[in-house]
């Protein structure tokens, strides 16, 4: 069976990776980088999404030898350009600095949808639309193999609402189901969300790809 690491250590995006592509029936053994604590952490300092993905795969790929899937996605606000972008997971970094040592995850989350509520304070409904954005890259040592791109769209509330998930899913309202994803249960979210479009779009690939070579380097 083939062996294919999985570039993250985010607890949430990992489960939702790893839930993803078994109920797709990808015929892989999916180890993550907490099968490699000693290894380095590749820096994200790509402009888009695909460059941070591709920088990963490839980084993690030649550091262990395996085949890596590396994704890279955050949220998209069209009344703030665009932002939080690429900068997603550390938003709110540069209000509090001591975040990046100092913080777990769950309080970063809180900090980083509190700026954006803030930014967008006053800001009507009608313009307080955005996306997530998933950019997914599997690549081997010194080549990406496969890429694909997956994005849902929605409206930032004024409040945040909803339990479950993780980032800025307390805030971000779906209009297709009626719900911000923090109020999906896991099996609505991953149907829908840009993880499960960018998956859709690359398994049937993967699945070609694992098939046409028996085995990983």
């Amino acid at each position: 069976m083939h062996k294919i690491l999985v570039a993250t250590t985010n607890p949430g995006k990992l489960k939702e990776l790893s839930e993803m592509l078994e109920a797709a029936g990808s015929h892989a053994e999916w180890l993550s980088l907490r099968n490699f604590p000693d290894v380095p952490e590749v820096e994200e300092d790509g402009h888009t999404f695909a460059e941070n993905a591709r920088k990963k795969a490839l980084g993690y790929a030649a550091v262990t030898g395996l085949w890596t899937l590396a994704d890279d996605s955050g949220l998209l606000i069209d009344a703030l350009d665009g932002a939080p972008g690429v900068y997603s997971a550390r938003f709110a970094a540069d209000e509090y600095p001591q975040s990046n040592n100092g913080y777990d995850r769950k309080t970063l989350d809180r900090l980083n949808y509190q700026k954006a509520l803030r930014l967008l304070n006053g800001v009507p409904d009608a313009q307080r639309t955005a996306r997530f954005c998933c950019h997914l890259c599997l690549a081997s040592p010194g080549q990406i193999l496969l890429e694909a791109t997956g994005y849902v769209e929605g409206v930032i509330t004024r409040a945040p609402v909803g339990d479950h998930g993780f980032g800025y899913d307390p805030i971000f309202y779906i209009p297709a189901v009626g719900k911000t994803a923090a109020q999906l249960d896991a099996a609505e979210k991953n149907r829908i969300s840009h993880r499960a479009n960018a998956l859709t779009a690359l398994l049937p690939k993967l699945k070609a790809l694992l098939v046409s070579r028996p085995s990983c380097p």
